[in-house]
């Protein structure tokens, strides 16, 4: 970079010579040779120095956060520390069914045809689990709404240099769908275009905190050891999502972290969905996080715990990739970004179909919905 930056001085010199020689009318000619040699130095230093500025982001891309300090040491997600129990599951006197046969006996979904149109991990929802669907995205945003997050409706498709940004690049290999031949990528969640929204902005300070709440389609390759369901509503390719971000100052991000677990226990409360939170372990925190915790319903047909929704304190990792800075009376500093599931409609249906299922293999409706759904109490078939 100093070689390049030598080189312009050098050609602003010769420039600047070029012109005095004119004006006392000499000769120029060895002067103009030595001229016409520097654009190519220049051209050459310009792709050095971009090619190594990229080499340096990317080396940088793989540096991982560094973890709170209240973070369990573990090796991976089996050594998650289970912090609290809320709701007791309840007893049944016959045997549940998977939400897969449940709904399928009920002609709510079609997973059959859906595969023939579009593979694996997708699904067909139909009648009154169309409606639940459908509730539960309403709830979630009137919910949120409720708690002060404004709802945006962002963009299903954002650039590389914003994935880059939000996501780790083990991350971005496992989830993300790429556009052929475009510089754009569906998104696996609305945090990303809701964070990638303030990329290189400077935001007032008094205007921190950012409560947003994001609605959007979810896409997923889901490639690694989980993989995808072959038939059900559980792990998929494509789903809905209610999800709450917070942009902060630095200070206040461990309270705001707090406020979002309380609003997603709450949901649950709301939904009358047995739940778990777990503290993830160092070994089961992505590169980019400091700290994190999963929220797990309870599977009566598992007779164990599922995850359902993940809260995540980044810090300033997607801040400093992304360029999000404040600003308190000339002083700058980076931004601490958080993000936490408010309702995932696929997995809350699944949670909803096995824990409120009746003997007769028809579905309650939690309260709660009912009323989204035009007072309809019970899905039959």
């Amino acid at each position: 970079l100093y070689q390049l930056e030598q080189l312009k001085h050098k050609r602003n010199i010769i420039s600047k010579k070029i012109n005095e020689l004119r004006k006392a009318d000499k000769n120029i000619k060895k002067v103009v040779l030595e001229a016409k040699k520097i654009p190519d130095k220049i051209r050459d230093k310009e792709e050095k120095v971009s090619k190594l500025k990229n080499e340096i982001k990317e080396l940088l891309y793989k540096i991982p956060n560094i973890i709170h300090k209240s973070v369990p040491i573990g090796k991976d997600h089996t050594e998650n520390v289970e912090m609290e129990k809320i709701g007791k599951p309840k007893k049944s006197d016959f045997d549940i069914k998977s939400h897969v046969e449940l709904a399928e006996n009920l002609g709510i979904v079609d997973f059959d045809n859906s595969a023939k149109v579009s593979g694996n991990g997708f699904f067909y929802l139909k009648g009154d689990l169309a409606r639940l669907n459908q509730a539960l995205i309403q709830f979630g945003i009137d919910f949120m709404i409720k708690k002060g997050y404004l709802l945006v409706e962002p963009p299903l498709m954002i650039r590389g240099e914003i994935l880059q940004g939000v996501y780790s690049h083990e991350e971005i290999e496992e989830l993300s769908y790429k556009i052929e031949g475009e510089d754009l990528f569906p998104i696996a969640t609305s945090e990303h275009p809701l964070i990638g929204m303030h990329i290189n902005q400077t935001i007032n300070s008094d205007e921190l905190p950012l409560k947003i709440c994001g609605y959007s389609q979810c896409f997923r390759k889901e490639i690694g050891s989980h993989g995808i369901d072959e038939k059900g509503l559980f792990r998929t390719h494509q789903f809905n999502k209610v999800e709450m971000v917070v942009i902060c100052k630095p200070k206040e991000s461990y309270k705001f972290y707090d406020e979002m677990l309380k609003i997603s226990k709450d949901i649950f409360k709301q939904l009358e969905i047995p739940t778990r939170v777990l503290e993830c372990c160092s070994g089961d925190l992505g590169d980019l996080k400091t700290k994190s915790c999963d929220l797990e319903y309870w599977s009566p047909r598992k007779k164990g715990y599922s995850e359902f929704c993940s809260l995540t304190n980044m810090e300033d990792a997607q801040a400093r990739r992304l360029n999000i800075k404040a600003e308190n009376k000339g002083n700058r500093f980076y931004v601490h970004t958080l993000n936490n599931t408010a309702i995932a409609t696929s997995r809350a249906m699944v949670a909803i179909l096995e824990n409120n299922q009746t003997k007769e293999g028809e579905v309650k409706i939690p309260k709660v919905l009912q009323k989204y759904m035009g007072g309809l109490k019970v899905i039959k078939k």
